[in-house]
């Protein structure tokens, strides 16, 4: 079955479009990745998300934004199909995260979540069964309704008895999460994921307040490379409530505000800090909170450590989590780009939109697409609406005739 995942994250960026081929062959699913591209916002577009982000909007641009951001994704869809040489007809079903506005954590329980980007217009635009939505079926039930990307890893991604013991899964968007998952041959023990807290969502905001809004990001490190890492404050920040909390555990834009990046960088500035060495001491602060997270909660000591997202096109980054991660566990474990793995699906760039392409692949096979292991959820769930496309009767055998 061809299927696409779109995927538009808590950075904003830009929409990643992924379609993939999805098979289940002697009881073992299997994923491989036939094409691939973004479609970044255009500026306008991107700042009435960060509106909406920070409740500068109503109910009107709320509305129209949802049906905006569904043509954006059918557009990215139809790239998608076009960068493989194929046609609409040849795509079976679309996966679509959407745009995450909010998600609503009281206590550590996750009470409302929401993601815009109207399936609707995505299956009418493209004519492809769209599967969206895929996050409240899981709150429903009690959970945090994410990490979603832990049911990708531990149907595809878990390591041999070679490895020589767990392997962590890093994604590092504009927040992080990881899956932590034991050897295959160990049958008994579950996942855990959970997210570690800001990503590249800090980092970013520091390159904007530092170039004037000239960068969104921190392109090759060169930024922070500028300046010096303050210690004491990593580890102030460390004592954020949030990373002493209990997994399961989801975080976002909700708390890692601009709100709270402007607090940091005044207490930074009042401490005799460069506008280059704030954006250095994020960038420390982003790898020793996620070193930290491995060290308070991993289930078992991690044998590998394999990142993807955006965070690990950011060289000081990968090297402070190196570094961090050594300080912290007491030795150094090996730390990779999903790339690095030959058996691994797709990049590290497509993973977060392969994994929607496989919860809309699960969702019409009628199985689970959460871990309560993961998110805290009472049970399995099904996750995802389905919104029929024109293909909707061939896709499930209903045609008659036609």
């Amino acid at each position: 079955m061809r299927v696409i995942g779109l995927m538009s994250g808590t950075s904003a960026d830009g929409i990643d479009a992924v379609l993939a081929e999805i098979a289940e062959i002697d009881g073992r699913l299997q994923m491989r990745q036939l094409a691939a591209t973004a479609l970044p916002w255009p500026s306008d577009e991107r700042a009435e998300i960060f509106c909406l982000f920070a409740n500068q909007a109503d109910s009107r641009a709320l509305c129209r934004v949802n049906f905006q951001i569904g043509r954006r994704f059918a557009q990215a869809a139809l790239a998608v199909i076009d960068a493989a040489g194929l046609s609409p007809a040849d795509i079976d079903l679309i996966g679509s995260h959407g745009q995450t506005l909010w998600h609503e954590v009281v206590d550590g329980q996750v009470h409302s979540t929401l993601q815009i980007g109207e399936a609707a217009v995505i299956a009418e635009e493209t004519g492809i069964t769209t599967v969206a939505d895929f996050r409240v079926a899981d709150v429903a039930a009690g959970g945090q309704g994410a990490p979603l990307v832990s049911i990708f890893d531990w149907l595809l991604m878990r390591p041999d008895s070679g490895l020589g013991g767990w392997r962590a899964l890093q994604n590092i968007g504009g927040i992080g999460n990881v899956t932590f998952l034991p050897p295959l041959e160990d049958s008994s023990a579950p996942p855990l994921a959970f997210d570690t807290g800001p990503g590249n969502a800090l980092i970013d905001w520091a390159a904007v307040q530092m170039t004037g809004g000239a960068q969104t990001f921190d392109a090759d490190s060169r930024l922070a490379r500028q300046g010096t890492s303050s210690a004491e404050l990593v580890q102030r920040w460390l004592q954020h409530p949030y990373f002493l909390r209990q997994p399961p555990k989801t975080t976002g834009r909700e708390l890692f505000s601009a709100g709270l990046a402007g607090g940091w960088q005044a207490e930074a500035t009042a401490a005799g800090l460069s506008p280059a060495d704030f954006i250095a001491t994020l960038t420390d602060f982003t790898a020793a909170s996620i070193a930290d997270a491995y060290a308070r909660f991993a289930p078992a000591p991690i044998a590998q450590v394999v990142v993807a997202g955006g965070g690990a096109r950011n060289p000081l980054l990968m090297e402070r989590l190196a570094h961090q991660l050594n300080a912290r566990l007491g030795q150094p474990v090996p730390v990779l780009a999903h790339a690095d793995l030959p058996d691994a699906p797709g990049d590290g760039d497509s993973k977060e939109a392969l994994t929607f392409a496989l919860l809309a692949w699960l969702a019409i096979h009628g199985r689970p697409g959460n871990l309560p292991a993961c998110t805290g959820a009472a049970g399995e769930r099904v996750l995802g609406k389905i919104t029929p496309g024109r293909n909707f009767g061939r896709l499930f055998g209903t045609d008659r005739g036609r």
